[in-house]
This record gives structure tokens, C-alpha cells and sequence, in this order.
């Protein structure tokens, strides 16, 4: 059986492109307090630590650079 030549067309030339994307995710965070009031203010100040990566919620390019 014979195989068809097929003429092979050139691939296309591919550039870099470096994007600055704004990105927001819920995460979820975990600190010990006795309340859930004193739990809130510790984590508005920025105490605790991630328990879990959560998912993307959105996505956003701002910046796109060639």
C-alpha cells in the first residue's frame, strides 16, 4: 500500500508573551481564639494560617507585554 506524501505546511512562529493577571481565590484560614468575635479581629489583622488553597474565582489580565 503506498502513503501519500503530504506536504507539510510551516508551524506557525510563536512569540512569548509575559502578562500581569489579577487573580482572586477564596482561601480558607485557621486561627485559635475563644470567640468568634476575637477569631474575626485576629484574622483581620492577619493572624492565623491557610488551611486550604481554594479555588480561582476570577481571573483578570491587566497587562500584557510582548
Amino acid at each position: 500500500m503506498a502513503v501519500a506524501a503530504h506536504k507539510q505546511e510551516p508551524a506557525p512562529s510563536l512569540k512569548t508573551f509575559h502578562a500581569t493577571v489579577l487573580v482572586t481565590r477564596t482561601e480558607e484560614w485557621c486561627v485559635e481564639a475563644e470567640t468568634a468575635e476575637e477569631a474575626r479581629q485576629l484574622l483581620t489583622l492577619g493572624v492565623g494560617h491557610r488551611c486550604h488553597l481554594g479555588d480561582s474565582l476570577h481571573a483578570e489580565v491587566q497587562q500584557l507585554d510582548e
